[in-house]
């Protein structure tokens, strides 16, 4: 069952440090705001237009590793309230994040809109799906005009999220997102 993402970020250390710094009361309240895990009219449209996130896992020897994920808009997709799933392409072939899920099944993703300073982070517990155990799930994340080379599915079952502040981020804009302004203003 999901939780709130306090649950999961919040430990007495990081709590303590909270307290050396003077934010531990209105942490305290966010700790009691009740359970964010099920996906809602907000998020789900956030995650089916991302090009990219980030996936961090732990390795057996607590050392945390983040990987870059990229695909077409919507690569990452939503099969309902509290599940996600993507088409796993071969990359570098190091297989650090696969080795991770084998061992935790667990991993954050941190999904960042550039342009509107934006960003969601997930905490889930991950399944890997081999290309032939489930058919059905297989051609609901594949993009067939993609053309890389699919190795396996992750399935990713919401645990909890939460929306981070937008201080910090530097807008950053796609071509595909210059060109529809350029286009715009062309045509004004």
């Amino acid at each position: 069952m999901g939780q709130n993402f306090t649950t999961f970020a919040y430990t007495d250390s990081v709590k303590a440090a909270q307290e050396q710094y003077g934010s531990r009361r209105g942490n305290a309240a966010m700790e009691a705001s009740g359970d964010r895990y099920v996906l809602t009219e907000r998020e789900i449209p956030f995650i089916e237009s991302r090009d990219s996130f980030f996936m961090a896992t732990v390795g057996e020897n607590g050392w945390p590793y983040v990987q870059h994920r990229g695909g077409p808009p919507g690569f990452l997709k939503v099969l309902d309230a509290t599940t996600l799933a993507m088409a796993d392409y071969r990359g570098n072939r190091q297989y650090i994040s696969v080795g991770n899920i084998n061992a935790s099944q667990r991993a954050a993703l941190f999904l960042i809109d550039y342009p509107t300073q934006t960003r969601l982070k997930i905490w889930a517990k991950v399944k890997i799906v081999a290309l032939d155990d489930d058919p059905e799930l297989l051609a609901s994340v594949t993009d067939a005009e993609y053309g890389a080379s699919l190795e396996r599915v992750l399935v990713f079952q919401v645990q909890a999220y939460d929306w981070n502040c937008p201080q910090h981020i530097t807008p950053r804009f796609t071509l595909a997102e210059i060109e529809r302004g350029h286009h715009q203003l062309r045509t004004r």
